[in-house]
């Protein structure tokens, strides 16, 4: 079978590799898709801490189950399956304060463990472990369930915010986790007024015809601060999420955010340079709330596939690009340039 490895920082390759054996404590899953995001280029060409190459890349995956361990009970062969992409332990303090998504020791699917980007991918037991291998529900594609992780990422930001019907959200980042951050405050909050925001006019346009927010900022050209709160009579707005990694964005959350704003600095920074300038005292006399936002826990992956399957946040339309695996490199090439919403590779 082919698959995506990853040796070093620039050295990713399409290989022949062994259908992978399982023990009986794992199950094998028959890869129908697996989406590509932000990270995977990042990791190509920067590598990154928690990878132990050479291994196969790929962490939004969806397939149908291949062969069952002896020792695995709930699965059958031909069940259809969505795969969780970071692996709480599950016994942690967090994980027992039911916070798995910042698990002391988490570990992740195409990390640690051998990745979607593959003919064949072996579920561990410990994804097992923690209930993270999900049905996909009837009506839903393994394109659109192979996308329930980024949804997933977007849930866990957004259940921190408390977003009301009718509030003014702000958006920055017009890539496919923008879009879906779009998606899922429509969708399931019922925001109001909802903007978005980027320094990329040919994917700002790309986005909004796919996702039709009500204003588009093209933050290369304005001054976002004063448009926002131009678009909200000076009031400013009720929830700011920047989905992107850079600073600026973090900082004009800040002074664009209404009294008792929240804001989700969903997007990390770069670690050569992750600080910002913090009016405190906007922070302190507005008072607002800052959130950070770190992944998924398995029930975010769960509610993700039921939001998709109930039609409150679709997805298919967002999946412009589909790839064979002989062409995965080139779906990385795609995603840096911006030059689609989602791109997916189907080995």
């Amino acid at each position: 079978m082919k698959v995506l490895r990853f040796y070093a920082p620039g050295d990713v390759r399409v290989e022949d590799a062994p259908v992978p054996q399982i023990s009986a404590d794992e199950v094998l899953l028959r890869v129908k898709n697996c989406s590509t995001c932000g990270t995977d280029v990042k990791i190509f060409h920067n590598g990154h801490q928690n990878i132990t190459p050479p291994r196969v890349m790929g962490h939004e995956v969806a397939g149908e189950v291949a062969e069952v361990g002896a020792n695995v009970t709930g699965w059958a062969v031909g069940d259809r399956a969505q795969v969780i992409a970071a692996v709480p332990c599950g016994d942690c303090y967090e994980c027992r304060k039911g916070w798995m998504e910042i698990c002391e020791n988490q570990t992740s699917v195409g990390y640690q463990y051998d990745g979607g980007f593959a003919k064949y991918m072996v579920v561990p037991r410990q994804v097992l472990a923690v209930d993270g291998l999900n049905r996909i529900p009837e009506g839903v594609g393994f394109d659109e369930a192979s996308a329930a992780e980024p949804f997933a990422c977007a849930i866990n930001a957004q259940e921190q915010l408390g977003i009301e019907a009718g509030d003014t959200v702000v958006v920055f980042g017009a890539g496919p986790i923008g879009c879906i951050h779009i998606r899922i405050a429509r969708g399931v909050h019922q925001a109001g007024t909802v903007i978005l925001v980027d320094v990329n006019a040919e994917r700002l346009a790309m986005s909004a015809e796919a996702v039709q927010p009500d204003h588009v900022i093209d933050a290369s050209s304005v001054d976002v601060v004063a448009a926002v709160l131009e678009l909200t009579g000076g009031r400013g707005a009720d929830v700011v999420i920047t989905a992107t990694a850079a600073n600026i964005t973090q900082e004009q959350a800040i002074a664009m955010a209404a009294r008792n704003g929240r804001i989700s600095f969903f997007g990390g920074l770069p670690k050569t340079n992750p600080t910002i300038t913090c009016d405190s005292n906007l922070v302190h006399y507005r008072q607002l709330h800052i959130h950070g936002a770190n992944g998924s826990a398995p029930s975010h992956n769960k509610r993700a596939l039921a939001y998709i399957a109930s039609g409150l946040v679709p997805v298919k339309d967002l999946i412009t690009v589909h790839l064979p695996l002989e062409r995965a490199l080139e779906a990385f090439d795609i995603v840096a340039k911006g030059q689609a919403i989602k791109v997916t590779v189907e080995p």
